[in-house]
């Protein structure tokens, strides 16, 4: 299973106050998804709206970004990835936006609630 993460939305599952430093939240998540991963065997390819900065880079993970930053921008690009991807129904979209879970399934993927995904990473 490979897994697609919709950045913003598995940061947003917990009122932490994250959006008081945007770049530090996806630092935290970038940490826990490397050690979920190279627990866990996954592979994983995070997504954020707009590259961070400074770039969070990993030896891990795929750290990803839409190219052009807007609403819901992520969400194209998970979309966009995941339908260039050959084997669509290997790959499990980590979501609670309900339309981009839609976009997901009919591209041929599962979909993951993020809040349970962010328990999951949490604790390995």
């Amino acid at each position: 299973m490979r897994w697609l993460v919709d950045g913003m939305n598995v940061i947003g599952t917990r009122p932490d106050q994250w959006w008081r430093d945007r770049h530090a939240a996806m630092t935290r998540l970038v940490d826990m998804l490397e050690r979920w991963a190279a627990q866990s065997g996954a592979e994983v390819t995070v997504v954020f709206e707009k590259p961070p900065s400074p770039p969070i880079r990993s030896t891990v993970i795929s750290v990803t970004h839409a190219p052009r930053p807007r609403r819901d921008s992520a969400d194209d690009e998970i979309i966009r990835l995941l339908i260039a991807d050959g084997e669509p129904a290997t790959v499990r979209v980590v979501t609670s936006d309900l339309w981009l879970a839609d976009r997901a399934r009919v591209a041929g993927a599962s979909v993951e609630p993020a809040g349970p995904f962010r328990s999951l990473i949490e604790d390995p």
